[in-house]
């Protein structure tokens, strides 16, 4: 039981990045879509434990070279994203055209960078379920369900703020994506503790 509740508490922290960009898309959305909300979270939750597999394959060998680079390509890939979420936000909108009621379809690609971004340090923690001789079937379905089900959760804690504080709510979405990148980069660089 104890190795359970280590891999839940393991997947409970690697989802935090999920959970915040789970937010920023609930943000967005005018009323929860739970099949978007569902799509979501098998993103992050897939991600998350796909990246551990990944890793605990990779094993040792590759390490350092994973580990000097993670935190650039979360840098880069949520800062973009980030960067674009904040220029739709403060874009004047076209009055012109009609909303319609439905939100936008997911952005597929743009959902296979965040789950990306957000699951690279997954990868770092699979190498070390190598080490330490892990059960991998058991410890990749624990953070990905934990993932899953944190990540639907955040599109609803997103939506109902969502809806009160629109274009400001997409712009501190986008802000913390941006924050978020720099969060991880300086943490790995040590700047931050």
């Amino acid at each position: 039981m104890g190795i359970f509740i280590e891999l839940f508490l393991m997947g409970v922290g690697l989802a935090m990045d999920a959970f915040a960009v789970s937010i920023c898309k609930g943000l967005a959305m005018r009323k929860v879509n739970k099949k978007q909300a569902v799509v979501i979270g098998l993103f992050f939750g897939g991600f998350q434990a796909l990246m551990p597999f990944i890793g605990w394959v990779l094993g040792s060998q590759f390490e350092r070279y994973i580990t000097s680079i993670d935190h650039w390509i979360a840098f880069v890939l949520l800062g973009f994203i980030g960067g674009k979420m904040i220029v739709e936000a403060v874009k004047p909108d076209n009055e012109d055209v009609e909303i319609d009621q439905m939100d936008p379809p997911l952005d597929m690609k743009e959902m296979f960078l965040l789950a990306l971004a957000t699951s690279i340090d997954a990868l770092a923690v699979g190498i070390t379920f190598a080490f330490l001789d892990y059960p991998i079937v058991e410890a990749i379905s624990i953070i990905g369900i934990v993932t899953f089900l944190i990540s639907i959760g955040g599109v609803y804690v997103g939506n109902f703020f969502g809806n009160k504080y629109k274009n400001k709510a997409e712009f501190a979405g986008g802000l913390i994506l941006v924050l978020l990148g720099v969060r991880i980069l300086l943490s790995h660089l040590g700047i931050l503790g």
